[in-house]
């Protein structure tokens, strides 16, 4: 009995020390546990943590840090993938999805809202005002009037003339990191659709999304969108889905999901995320089986397409996975001595 015990004991030690894939812990994890913290998508998140960062270091409530970050990006006419600038679909709606979600499992949601330039304070307002969760189209539009949002219009004379150059072809396909290439796809020959732009920029994205953890020790998270370029009228991703674009739960961690949302929503990827961190996995490791199980399920679909997964867990420790290279996320941290960095996700296709 004694020998057997002290095999179940050093089995269990052995599993504490090793992620589900075989590696340390640590080398599967970051952040040393630190909080406050903020963590964000794409290197345009360094901005929006900015704004997070002045709620949290005053003791702030993460869900307030993260909406107050989201709104960087979403008022960036330069940002075309979110809120105001964002490109239009294919018919010259610009439509925008978000999603928000405490610490106490509230959220709120909408798809497909024209017109509105934070979509983000929306989703709150549908949270904390109403019986629902998700408000789309038309009836978001209408909540947001009556609830004091100005009607804007969103297309700049930018994205405009990207729209019209695209329909010249018409073409939607979507590609791994569109937004590094040129047009041409050989570095030159810069064009409104897709300008040259370097690597790992604030082009290289369709989603931005951030989740928090503030010093009392809650969660929170946010992610919003304007969606992919020149898509279908009507179509919505993953970003407003919660369990999809965006999940939080305050006993474990949080996680938000970036790239192509149809991919997202069929292995509900960042509640995955989340309840593989309940089971042990450490972020970076749970963000990469969720990334091996849209591989498994399309392999040749995931050769062609980007998808990556950002997390949070409640000890404060972060990472993030991707199925291609080129995706990276913004870190914000440490009380006196701010620590501020961009992280590059690794990747699954080599």
């Amino acid at each position: 009995m004694k020998s057997r015990r002290n095999f179940l004991k050093t089995a269990a030690l052995g599993a504490a020390t090793l992620s589900l894939d075989g590696l340390p812990a640590a080398a599967a994890s970051r952040g040393t546990g630190r909080k406050p913290i903020v963590v964000s998508t794409w290197d345009f998140g360094i901005a929006a943590n900015k704004a997070a960062w002045e709620v949290l270091a005053k003791g702030g409530r993460a869900l307030d840090a993260v909406e107050a970050g989201v709104h960087v990006p979403e008022a960036d006419p330069k940002n075309v993938t979110v809120g105001y600038g964002g490109y239009p679909d294919r018919d010259g709606h610009v439509t925008l999805d978000a999603c928000i979600m405490d610490e106490l499992g509230n959220c709120g949601s909408v798809a497909g809202l024209e017109h509105i330039m934070h979509p983000i304070s929306v989703a709150r307002k549908v949270m904390e005002k109403t019986p629902h969760v998700m408000l789309v189209g038309d009836g978001a539009l209408q909540f947001a009037l009556e609830n004091g949002f100005k009607k804007e219009n969103l297309l700049t004379p930018e994205s405009e003339k990207a729209w019209k150059e695209w329909l010249k072809k018409a073409e939607y396909k979507p590609v791994i990191n569109i937004e590094n290439q040129s047009f041409e796809g050989k570095g030159t020959g810069a064009t409104a659709f897709n300008p040259l732009r370097l690597p790992g920029n604030a082009w290289n994205h369709d989603t931005i999304g951030m989740v928090a953890l503030d010093a009392a020790g809650n969660l929170s998270g946010a992610c919003t969108t304007s969606g992919m370029a020149f898509k279908l009228h009507g179509r919505v991703g993953d970003s407003p889905i919660i369990g999809a674009g965006l999940y939080v739960d305050n006993e474990v961690g949080a996680a938000t999901a970036t790239g192509v949302g149809e991919e997202v929503i069929r292995v509900v990827g960042s509640f995955l995320v989340v309840e593989l961190m309940r089971q042990g996995y450490p972020p970076e490791a749970a963000c990469k089986e969720a990334v091996m199980r849209i591989v498994k399920k399309k392999p040749a679909k995931a050769k062609e397409i980007q998808i990556g997964f950002l997390a949070l867990n409640k000890k404060g420790e972060h990472g993030a996975y991707c199925l291609h290279p080129g995706f990276s996320y913004a870190c914000t941290t440490g009380v006196g001595e701010k620590e501020e960095v961009l992280i590059k996700g690794k990747y699954y296709f080599q």
